[in-house]
Formats: structure tokens, C-alpha cells, sequence
């Protein structure tokens, strides 16, 4: 069975358009986060630095805990993320559910050549802490991880809610809330990012999903499908559908 076959031709380049525009606006949506390092530079700065200052001692004095953050952050670090998104997309369009495989590449491709972006206009250094417990390449705002573990279970939940009972999809979004803050928190702990770095991270990552489902959901009414609430129902409620006509 194949999902969303009606007015194709029209409908494919209609949803292609949408994903483009709600994409460059997720874009313009982290300016102020950018302007946010200059014009609130003190504050920022002064909170950045205790945290790092207090985390880098407990690391140094738990080296155990330590071993265990890396392994967590790399578990969880954007590549991890980036596979298991086309994974699913690839089952996806096994499925037939071509368009539904585009949104969740196109979100994750797109956050991620957001992130990279605004750490070149950024170009903010990372915290010198002494005796590293950890090192990373590159600039330091938003976070990568953050940004991609947001996006990485933020799509992969929106994606498998239509499949779940309702306690299911509340369980989905909590284990995906506690993975977002948790990889976050190893990014600050370990000394490769400062406070700031994993909030921009974050709220870039939500900004895109927010803005590529929005376009998705305004698409499938332009189809004739019902009104649906992707936090609630995900971005292809029908998708259920699709699961089972294969069986």
C-alpha cells in the first residue's frame, strides 16, 4: 500500500516548495541566537563559565563517571543520529511512503547544514579548561550533538507515533526528552561546549522539526487528508496503514 498517491505530480513539487521555505525560516529563527553572543555577551559569558568551571572538577575527580559521559556522547553523537534516520527513511520508501522518507531526510540534512553554518558565522572557541577531559574539533556554537540528537529522535518519534498507544506516545517523547538533555549534559560535563552552545543546539534542532512538520501537516490538507496533530498523532498519522499492508 502506498500512502498519498492522490494529485502527485502537483503534490510532490507542492511539498518539495514548502520543506524549501519552512527550512530557510527554521534558518531565520536562529538569528537572534547568533546576536544573542554580542548583545547579552556578560551574562551569557558569566554563567557559561561557572558551569564549566564546576563540571571540569567533578569530571577530574570521577574519572569513572567520566569514561561513561564519552561513552554515552559518542553512543548518542550526531552520526549514530544521521544512520538510524535514513535507516528508517530507506524501510520507508520500502514501504511506498516516499514523501514521509523526504521529510525526515530533508529535516535532518537541513538542521545539520544549519548547525555547521552558524558555527562558521559564529566562530565562537571552545572552553580552554586545564587538563582536558575531553577534546573536539572545530567551533563551539550551537552544539552539533545537540542539535543532531534533537533532530535524530525528534523525527524518529514523529515518525513511529502513529504506530503506538497513547501511553506509548507519551513514553516516546519522554525517552527522546531525557536523550536530548542527557547528551547535552555530557557536552557541557566533558569541557567540548559551553551552556549556550547546547541551548542554541536544542532549540535549533526543534526549530527545524517544528518548521519542515508544519509544512508536511499544511501539504496533507492541501491533499484532502484530515487535520492532524503531529506532536500528538506524528506527521503521518495514515502511516499505520502503510505498516500493516505488507504483512
Amino acid at each position: 500500500m502506498r500512502i498519498g498517491k492522490g494529485r502527485q505530480g502537483h503534490g510532490d513539487h507542492g511539498l518539495g516548495l514548502r520543506l524549501t521555505v519552512a527550512s530557510l525560516a527554521a534558518a531565520l529563527v536562529m538569528i537572534p541566537f547568533s546576536l544573542l553572543l554580542v548583545v547579552a555577551k556578560m551574562p551569557v559569558d558569566g554563567l557559561d563559565a561557572e558551569a564549566a568551571r564546576n563540571l571540569h572538577e567533578y569530571a577530574l575527580a570521577h574519572p569513572d563517571v567520566t569514561r561513561f559521559l564519552i561513552v554515552w556522547t559518542d553512543l548518542f553523537g550526531p552520526w549514530p543520529w544521521r544512520l538510524a534516520v535514513i535507516a528508517y527513511a530507506a524501510w520507508l520508501l520500502y514501504k511506498g511512503a516516499l514523501r514521509l522518507a523526504a521529510w525526515a531526510v530533508t529535516t535532518v540534512t537541513v538542521g545539520g547544514l544549519l548547525g555547521l553554518a552558524l558555527k562558521i558565522i559564529v566562530a565562537r572557541a571552545r572552553p580552554h579548561l586545564p587538563d582536558p577531559v575531553a577534546l573536539a574539533p572545530g567551533d563551539s556554537f550551537p552544539s552539533g550533538h545537540a542539535v543532531n540528537v534533537t533532530l535524530g529522535a525528534g523525527v524518529i518519534v514523529l515518525l513511529v507515533l502513529p504506530m503506538l498507544p497513547r501511553w506509548g506516545r507519551a513514553v516516546a517523547w519522554a525517552v527522546a526528552c531525557f536523550l536530548v538533555l542527557s547528551v547535552g549534559y555530557t557536552r557541557i560535563a566533558l569541557g567540548v561546549h559551553w551552556v549556550s552552545d547546547v541551548a542554541a543546539g536544542i532549540v535549533l534542532g526543534a526549530a527545524v522539526i517544528a518548521a519542515t512538520a508544519a509544512a508536511f501537516e499544511t501539504w496533507r490538507r492541501d491533499q484532502g487528508r484530515r487535520p492532524a496533530s503531529p506532536p500528538a498523532e506524528g506527521v503521518e498519522p495514515e502511516l499505520v496503514r502503510v505498516t500493516n499492508a505488507r504483512k
